[in-house]
């Protein structure tokens, strides 16, 4: 397929869907909980992105059901912002399970998961931004450091898992932080779901 020289529309939503994704796992990277009363606003922020994040989809919808010709297969475009938009709202149920589970402390291991997706999410918003500059080759690089960051995320749910039956005796703490640790590696897979598009996208295009 042949670009023109002009920054397309979708392309610009869909690296604005990105840059939201970015943010919100960025917050999380950042996040200082001091007590359980503060579980409430960080779940009250994570919901605001969760809801630009449909916001900005819906806009793109409307606009994709407008127009007759698109840069791409709308289905692809679609497809695109709907992964992202899944990692998105698996960080927003990870931080609504924190405030169920009243989390106020997180071990290396969900700081270690919440760094991989942040660094995941970078590396979609590098890629949305050579899709807007349509240099689509160039993105699969950023594709394959995801997956790689999703197989180390894999063998981090093994370890992890193995240390949280190792070393805690409590039913209730290994239940409440396996699911965590579940719920984070599955964004993971979202984020190499992402992936997978770009790849299918560049071979479909470039």
């Amino acid at each position: 397929m042949v670009f023109g020289s002009k920054k397309d529309v979708f392309f610009e939503k869909i690296l604005t869907v990105a840059k939201n994704v970015e943010e919100s796992a960025k917050y999380l990277i950042d996040l200082k909980v001091k007590n359980v009363s503060d579980l409430k606003e960080i779940a009250s922020v994570m919901k605001n992105y969760e809801s630009k994040g449909d916001t900005y989809i819906h806009e793109l919808i409307v606009d994709l059901n407008k127009t007759f010709i698109t840069p791409i297969e709308r289905e692809d475009i679609l497809q695109l912002a709907m992964k992202m938009d899944d990692i998105l709202d698996g960080l927003e149920q990870c931080v609504a399970y924190y405030e169920m589970f009243s989390f106020t402390e997180f071990d290396e291991h969900i700081d270690k998961f919440v760094a991989y997706i942040y660094d995941s999410t970078i590396e979609v918003t590098k890629a949305m931004e050579l899709l807007s500059n349509k240099k689509l080759l160039d993105m699969r690089a950023h594709a394959i450091k995801i997956k790689d960051i999703e197989s180390k995320s894999d063998e981090l749910l093994r370890v992890s898992i193995k240390n949280l039956f190792a070393t805690q005796k409590d039913p209730i703490k290994i239940m409440q932080h396996k699911e965590i640790y579940e719920m984070l590696e599955k964004v993971t897979d979202s984020c190499q779901d992402v992936a997978n598009t770009i790849e299918t996208i560049i071979m479909r295009n470039a």
